[in-house]
């Protein structure tokens, strides 16, 4: 082609050779300086690192941020908090990171430059974001459990597959080598066939059973309570319910099987391949305010409860599997195979999976594991099927993070949705129990109230998702979100 600039002078082959030859030398120079040598030390490309928003950035917000960047590939470049004194130590931590109060106009902002998310908001409060991340095709770490309702565990589930996202669930136990232990301890055929499973905890460590308060707190001055409410109905603010004490009342928390729930009973449904529950029945706790009266305390968990899940039979057992919830304090039976002076579980918390010709035993997060009696522990050795998670529940993170940047599908990960959101389901099922205690319908003569959901066994429809046999708990499936809020576009 003939020079089109009158300006340049025309190339002589001996500079055209010249040319050919030095860009030749710096091309392969180029192609063989070592990546590290570019960025220096502990460099690592653009390409290769993973910019996450986190929503929810004080407490267990800022330690799962932490964590992110402690993996030393994330790049923690935005933070939200609805609280600016929670969110402090954050934000100080990461002064380059931009700050927002309300996550939509984060993510309306900024979603161009974000590649991934995580949730760590009250209960209440995690699907929405986390379904609006989702669409936004960003990976997301949502803490557990994954949702407040049985329908936005579901969906959120389905949204994971089609928008083919890296997610994961914040129960780290779940990354333990003790939950690889416990399913090899069972492929190797230790306990037979497995047909009771029991998990317990000591918590709620918050107040239950109790009513609301009549008198209005004011709200501190750093929090904005019209965006922590969010989907939540429209309430004043009471002393003490942020930032911990929200877990009790069942509007923004999901009790003691929400907040523990995924760490114990995660276990049983890797070992077991546990899917839907088909039945749930419950007892809880009762308070009584005088003689012979019963406190009804309708917006708050209750101080104990004890959870019977059925579950039908799985490609990993004879039959179907029995699981005891106990929460407040309630222990199964000690094994008899347990010494006098060894603990049970962790002590406050445990699992215990009863087989046809053996039992074993593990602490919160699946760590400790144990044969019973405990002595086969140490003299027991079977193949390791299961690869192990580096830095095992602290490897959580850098897992998410990893697989994030991977892609979909590359890289495994220890609790994505589509374990974590049948899992979340049989938790919340289980609440479905629970809260139908304080389930009433006016008496016929007009004189006080039944309680339907009292001494009953619900029968689950996974594909309807609802109850068949009492439809007064279903009202507890699917929330109505307050004016403004929205699960998805």
């Amino acid at each position: 082609m003939a020079n089109s600039n009158p300006s340049s002078p025309t190339p002589t082959p001996e500079s055209r050779r010249k040319f050919l030859q030095q860009s030749a030398v710096a091309a392969a120079s180029f192609m063989i300086v070592p990546r590290f040598v570019l960025g220096g030390k502990g460099y690592v490309a653009p390409s290769d690192r993973l910019v996450v928003a986190g929503i929810g950035v004080g407490g267990k917000g800022e330690s799962d941020i932490m964590n992110f960047s402690k993996s030393g590939k994330a790049d923690i470049a935005y933070l939200c908090d609805v609280d600016d004194q929670r969110a402090a130590k954050t934000i100080k931590s990461f002064p380059k990171a931009k700050y927002y109060k309300d996550w939509r106009q984060m993510l309306d902002k900024e979603h161009k430059h974000i590649d991934a998310v995580s949730v760590s908001t009250p209960d209440h409060n995690h699907a929405a974001p986390a379904m609006a991340a989702m669409q936004l095709g960003k990976h997301v770490y949502v803490q557990k459990p994954l949702s407040h309702d049985i329908y936005e565990a579901r969906a959120l589930t389905e949204a994971a597959r089609k928008y083919k996202v890296v997610t994961q669930m914040g129960n780290q136990g779940a990354s333990n080598d003790g939950a690889r232990l416990l399913r090899e301890w069972y492929d190797a055929g230790l306990l037979g066939d497995v047909h009771t499973v029991y998990c317990w905890t000591d918590r709620p460590v918050w107040p239950q059973g109790i009513a609301w308060p009549d008198k209005a707190a004011p709200v501190p001055s750093t929090l904005d309570w019209d965006l922590w409410l969010g989907t939540a109905p429209k309430e004043n603010y009471i002393e003490k319910l942020v930032p911990f004490n929200w877990r009790g009342w069942w509007e923004y928390g999901t009790g003691a099987l929400g907040d523990m729930g995924c760490h114990l009973v995660e276990a049983p449904f890797r070992v077991l391949d546990l899917g839907y529950p088909k039945s749930v029945a419950a007892s809880v706790g009762s308070v009584y305010v005088d003689e012979f009266k019963r406190g009804y305390f309708p917006k708050s968990c209750p101080p104990s409860s004890h959870v019977i899940l059925k579950f039908p039979k799985t490609a990993k057992t004879k039959g179907d599997i029995t699981l005891h919830w106990m929460d407040g304090g309630i222990q199964p039976e000690r094994p008899a195979e347990l010494g006098p002076n060894e603990v049970f579980g962790d002590g406050g918390n445990g699992i215990l999976f009863i087989g046809d010709k053996g039992k074993m035993m593990a602490s919160t997060y699946a760590e400790n594991p144990r044969l019973l009696p405990t002595s086969l522990t140490a003299t027991t050795k079977v193949p390791e099927k299961f690869a192990r998670v580096p830095s095992g529940a602290n490897g959580h993170y850098a897992q998410w993070v990893e697989a994030a940047i991977a892609g979909p599908g590359k890289k495994e990960v220890s609790s994505p949705f589509d374990i974590a959101g049948p899992l979340t389901e049989t938790l919340l099922i289980a609440n479905l129990a629970v809260r139908g205690y304080d389930v009433q319908t006016p008496k016929a003569d007009g004189k006080g109230f039944n309680y339907p959901g009292r001494n009953v066994e619900l029968i689950w429809d996974p594909k309807q998702l609802k109850v068949t046999n009492l439809d007064a708990v279903n009202q507890f499936v699917k929330r109505d979100y307050r004016q403004g809020w929205k699960l998805g576009a």
